[in-house]
């Protein structure tokens, strides 16, 4: 499990003073730049060498993230494809659950708009993140 500390800015606060969902996103895709760097190591965003794609993105509301306590991203991977991965991610805050979210990404060629199995030595690195849903029990 990877696991990074993000403290709310005051620009993420809304009217009732708690971090706006919109921003959940932002930083579960922050908290997934090191799994992208198994693929890409220097996140080079040109064409010929990026190869994945955002397919499926959601995210359960928990419970109300407040400004000026700093909160712990979990991220993990749930399931390993041919092609694809789902990664599991978590907002923890006073050590309580606060947003879960999962995303499916593809490891994709732009260049021939398909879909192209991921590589045996980044599936070893992705399989070390594996945490089975069962056992983790918030999903």
């Amino acid at each position: 499990m990877l696991k990074m500390i993000i403290t709310p800015r005051f620009g993420e606060i809304d009217g009732m003073k708690h971090v706006n969902n919109n921003h959940i996103g932002e930083w579960f895709e922050l908290a997934r730049e090191e799994i992208y760097r198994y693929f890409i190591p220097d996140l080079d965003l040109n064409l010929e060498k990026w190869k994945l794609i955002l397919v499926r993105n959601e995210t359960d509301f928990v419970g109300q993230i407040r400004y000026g306590q700093d909160v712990e991203i979990r991220t993990y991977i749930l399931k390993i494809g041919n092609s694809s991965f789902t990664v599991g991610n978590e907002v923890w805050q006073d050590s309580e659950l606060k947003a879960k979210g999962k995303s499916i990404i593809v490891h994709y060629d732009y260049l021939k708009e398909k879909s192209i199995r991921i590589p045996d030595d980044i599936r070893l690195k992705l399989n070390e993140l594996y945490l089975d849903e069962e056992d983790i029990g918030i999903f």
